[in-house]
């Protein structure tokens, strides 16, 4: 198994040990010899793992080699985040606090452990080090992949557009659906072609066209990929026909369910990406079908031609490659802006070689153009027309090779965020929040530059992998935007984090020991009970449970990730239903994300939670019975945020029973808060007067569907970094306070479905238009408005 990732981590590590607050402690504590030591070995190994990494294909020690690397790195972090972490709550003034926190009752112990630790980690890191000289490796300090002028992106990535030479396909496909089969119940038409071929692409054409929408009375769309489960496909069909979750029904339930949805009426069913050879699955999901009308059809879309015939099917939609001119078409489209190939001739017939050796294939045509875009050195075209990939002897119609060529070229700081991805299922919808939200946790994202927030860099790193399409399917939502992965680039995520990252049931016999980052997949949830290949891990950064209706439901399988996994950084325990968090969730010093969305049974977060110094995301959308976060605040509905120093993004929506109460405001304690959405909490009045502590670093705050907020707080003057300000659906709000004209940093004002609020802003005859005129960009219920500025 190769190794990979090194390079980056090394920078990681290093970056950590040149932060001031560490390198202020190590002096006052006498550990400042070891940890130079320790940034001296690093710095020197860092210098040839550029090219290590590439060369461990031909030499299996060198591979091994850089495992023992990658350990030891992963330990040196621990070690330093950990440092750090006492550090700062020593520097802590107040006596209550420091006896929250302390982690021991004598401070020279832990020093003593932390130096012997810190001296373990520098020999064993000097020792490996040592055995570099062997292997004759180059010294690259900097990673010379560089990242070309970024495609922009704008509302037109959203549509269909890059749809070319598939029309024919389209109508034939439509013409088989409209005028054959009518007097069955039920047929299928199966779509057949090799992976990238443009399969799932076709049957969206086909499902989004007006023909089929006057022809079928419903539409359904379901991702199969590999697990063809039918309870699971019986739940996710319900949903796609009446557009809701149905997580907890039994099969007898669903069938009734469904058979209701379907009612007699004429559908139109698109199972994607099918693999299942087995006939009685099919048969039992087939009969789920029954007692739909005459005419009604399902498009299956499948690698195997053996799929299509165990559905009982003589004939299949047999996709071709797409013609050589098409595939330039779309080649030049990717790979250049519109008109510019002009200007390059020479590129162009570069190119035109490059599209003959695709196969016809329009992922491959696709990646390989974004990967060129913006790139006008032909010595770098050259290189990918040249390429030792093409020499390799390939497996028939495999175009993970053409894949693996383009992930070769990004940076490496890119190559571990796209290996995360890995954790998330086929199919699954990307939020890019999440995302970065993920990365930020496990430091994968390098220092932004000035004037920018870590968000922003990190939503340049997933437009940079859209723009070489890592990413498809994109849609903008505003705040933010969804996008999906290619299965095939999928396979390529899972195939380079191998080492890292790992997708488990609850049924899983056995992982790899090493792996630090997992997700939950599938129906077989513990109760009380542990599944035993995690008595096996003690390494592990990351759980997550990204399958909608399918979070944990056991407290002892959460108390149990906790006390074996010290090092977590992520902890998504979305659609759980527990009652309540473990008390030991304080011990997890180095835990960036906490997620509990969609949790409706918890009711508090314990006292313990406020330990976590270093949380920078908590989420707590659609916890609809919370009502306690935590214990040391008036009543049992507040919300402290007084320890939770690092916290940088909160999200609190849909729970109905919170009451954000005034809390004590200490103005010698600041927060770290950046972002702030909140929604549906119908007790909420105006922001909590607590919030005054990250009044300097808040930059964007999102209110809606708050039925009883009334007003922004007096103090709305001290959002001296607010840059965006969205308030929707708040219709006892009537004006703004008169402090608004002393935001200059804000940028954007959203206003949407608040009445009142809506004319007391009209630029022509509202009160408050001159409180907010000094805005650039100001949207009225959706419409832009000209602001004094413009």
């Amino acid at each position: 198994m190769l190794e990979s990732f090194l390079f980056n981590i090394a920078e990681s590590v290093l970056g950590k040990l040149a932060s001031p607050i560490l390198e202020e402690i190590s002096l006052a504590w006498n550990v400042n010899d070891d940890l130079e030591k320790l940034k001296s070995t690093l710095s020197t190994v860092k210098a040839v793992l550029l090219d290590a990494e590439e060369q461990q294909e031909k030499n299996h020690e060198l591979t091994i080699w850089l495992s023992k690397l990658k350990d030891a790195c992963y330990d040196a972090e621990d070690i330093v985040d950990e440092f750090e972490c006492e550090a700062l709550l020593r520097q802590s003034t107040d006596s209550k606090v420091r006896r929250f926190f302390s982690r021991s009752n004598n401070p020279l112990v832990f020093r003593f452990k932390i130096g012997n630790r810190m001296k373990e980690i520098r020999e064993r890191l000097d020792e490996i080090s040592a055995q570099k000289g062997k292997f004759h490796l180059t010294e690259r300090l900097v990673d010379e992949r560089v990242v070309y002028r970024r495609r922009e992106m704008t509302h037109s990535f959203v549509q269909a557009s890059d749809v070319i030479g598939r029309e024919s396909d389209r109508d034939k496909i439509i013409e088989y659906l409209l005028h054959h089969g009518e007097l069955e119940n039920l047929s299928v038409v199966p779509i057949v072609g090799i992976g990238g071929l443009g399969k799932t692409t076709l049957a969206k054409m086909v499902y989004n066209d007006e023909r089929v929408d006057r022809n079928f009375q419903l539409k359904m769309w379901v991702c199969v990929s590999e697990d063809f489960d039918v309870t699971r496909l019986a739940k996710e069909i319900t949903s796609s026909a009446t557009g809701r979750s149905y997580g907890d029904l039994t099969m007898d339930q669903l069938q009734a369910r469904l058979r209701r949805s379907l009612g007699g009426r004429k559908f139109l069913l698109v199972l994607d990406d099918v693999w299942n050879e087995n006939l009685v699955r099919w048969v039992e999901l087939r009969g789920l079908l029954e007692g739909c009308a005459m005419g009604s059809k399902i498009i299956v879309t499948t690698r195997s031609s053996k799929v299509a015939s165990i559905m009982g099917i003589e004939l299949a939609y047999n996709l071709l490659g797409l013609p050589h001119k098409d595939c330039l078409s779309l080649f030049l489209k990717w790979a250049f802006n519109a008109g510019q190939e002009k200007q390059y001739p020479n590129l162009v017939d570069i190119g035109n070689e490059i599209v003959r050796k695709c196969g016809g294939v329009p992922l491959a045509v696709r990646t390989l153009g974004s990967l060129l875009y913006a790139s006008t050195d032909e010595r770098h075209w050259l290189s990918i027309r040249d390429n030792e990939i093409w020499k390799l002897k390939q497996e028939e119609n495999d175009i993970l090779p053409v894949l693996k060529l383009s992930y070769d070229q990004i940076p490496s700081y890119l190559k571990r965020c796209f290996a995360y991805c890995s954790l998330f299922p086929k199919n699954y919808v990307l939020y890019s929040f999440e995302l970065v939200q993920f990365w930020m946790a496990h430091g994968l994202l390098d220092s932004p530059g000035e004037d920018q927030e870590s968000e922003d860099h990190g939503m340049q790193y997933v437009k940079e992998l859209w723009s070489r399409s890592f990413f498809q399917d994109v849609e903008d939502h505003g705040f933010f935007f969804t996008c999906k992965m290619h299965d095939l680039v999928h396979d390529l995520a899972i195939s380079v984090a191998q080492s890292e990252c790992s997708t488990v049931t609850f049924l899983t016999p056995t992982v790899n020991e090493k792996i630090r980052h997992f997700s939950f997949l599938g129906t077989n949830l513990p109760g009380q009970e542990v599944p035993k290949f995690l008595h096996k891990l003690d390494r592990v950064r990351t759980i997550f449970f990204p399958v909608r209706g399918m979070g944990p439901s056991s407290e002892t399988f959460i108390d149990a990730c906790i006390s074996r996994f010290k090092h977590l950084r992520v902890l998504n325990l979305s659609d759980s239903c527990f009652e309540a968090l473990p008390n030991s969730i304080g011990t997890l010093k180095h835990l960036r994300y906490l997620d509990l969305y969609r949790n409706r049974k918890i009711r508090k977060l314990p006292n313990s939670i406020c330990k976590l110094q270093n949380l920078q995301t908590l989420r707590l959308e659609e916890c609809e019975k919370l009502e306690e976060i935590p214990r040391d605040i008036k009543n049992m509905s507040n919300l402290s945020l007084k320890h939770l120093s690092a916290l940088e993004t909160l999200v609190i929506g849909d729970c109905a029973k919170l009451n954000l109460m005034e809390m004590e405001y200490n103005e010698d304690f600041d927060l770290s808060l950046t972002s702030l959405v909140i929604g549906e909490l119908p007790q909420l009045v105006t922001l909590p007067h607590s919030l005054q502590g990250c009044a300097s670093t808040l930059q964007y705050i999102y209110i809606d569907d708050c039925p009883n907020f009334t007003a922004l707080p007096d103090w709305t003057r001290n959002l001296t970094s607010l840059k965006r300000l969205e308030i929707i659906r708040c219709p006892e709000l009537f004006s703004l306070p008169e402090e608004m004209h002393c935001l200059t940093a804000l940028r954007e004002l959203k206003i949407g479905l608040c009445p009142e609020l809506r004319e007391r802003c009209d630029p022509e005859t509202g009160e408050d238009w001159p409180k907010i005129g000094h805005i650039p960009e100001i949207f009225l219920n959706g419409i832009k408005v000209k602001s004094t500025t413009n």
